[in-house]
């Protein structure tokens, strides 16, 4: 008889998610002291691929800290196009501006794997931030890692190639600095495009310029040869990678 997987201690499994969100910037910047309290009084949810989070002109009534796959932030043009906005993933937070300010969303959040996200209620945080006024130091330092990724989003859209921009995001997925290695895509190639600010098509080409950076692309998976060499071909002044392309 076939022996049958051994079910994961639900116990256990929220001790692990209570320690990525203890990690992830928002929590770990705040006084030792309230980070259980806050904890105890925080929403734990699972999302399916596609399953919505909500929608663009909703009240904003949480904080969001994604513990484990990815979600998206997105808007709908006036033509009815998908614009993404952001894509996060573990340990990574979003919604305090609007949140604590009582606004509607601006954008829309999705998630585009399987997710494991961490609600923090609006006003069990405003609460404390008057309890505490150093709590206001983790809300600026989330806010300024939100600000200093849309400006590193600007600088490569302005200054790197579109195959520069891939070599970047698939730098960000290996798991070392230096080596071989293979990577998993975490979520469809439409969606990377539209996070890198490109078209499909675009995003296909530029996988095949990468080539001469030693990635080989197969499906959903990418193979490395030398992290190195791929690191100095998004770092090179962009008149060289056209010339190599």
């Amino acid at each position: 008889m076939a022996t049958q997987p051994a079910k994961k201690d639900p116990q256990v499994a929220h001790e692990v998610q209570k320690s990525i969100a203890r990690n992830s910037m928002l929590i770990r910047t705040l006084p030792e002291q309230h980070v259980e309290p806050l904890l105890s009084q925080c929403q734990w949810r699972r999302y399916e691929r596609g399953e919505t989070l909500f929608l663009q002109d909703d009240d904003a009534s949480a904080i969001h800290v994604v513990l484990d796959g990815w979600v998206k932030l997105f808007r709908m043009t006036p033509n009815g196009a998908e614009a993404v906005v952001s894509v996060f993933t573990r340990g990574e937070s979003f919604g305090e501006a609007v949140a604590l300010k009582g606004l509607p969303y601006p954008v829309s959040a999705q998630a585009v794997s399987a997710a494991d996200v961490m609600h923090i209620p609006a006003k069990v945080f405003t609460s404390l931030m008057k309890e505490d006024p150093e709590i206001c130091i983790s809300i600026l330092a989330s806010t300024f890692a939100h600000l200093h990724s849309l400006v590193e989003q600007l600088e490569q859209l302005k200054a790197q190639t579109g195959a520069q921009r891939v070599a970047e995001f698939l730098l960000g997925l290996c798991p070392h600095e230096t080596g071989s290695c293979d990577v998993t895509l975490p979520y469809d190639k439409v969606l990377i495009a539209g996070r890198l600010g490109m078209k499909p098509e675009s995003l296909s080409r530029a996988f095949a310029r990468l080539k001469t950076a030693g990635v080989t692309v197969k499906k959903n998976h990418a193979e490395i040869s030398d992290i190195a060499q791929l690191r100095d071909y998004a770092e090179s002044d962009p008149a060289d990678s056209w010339s190599k392309s």
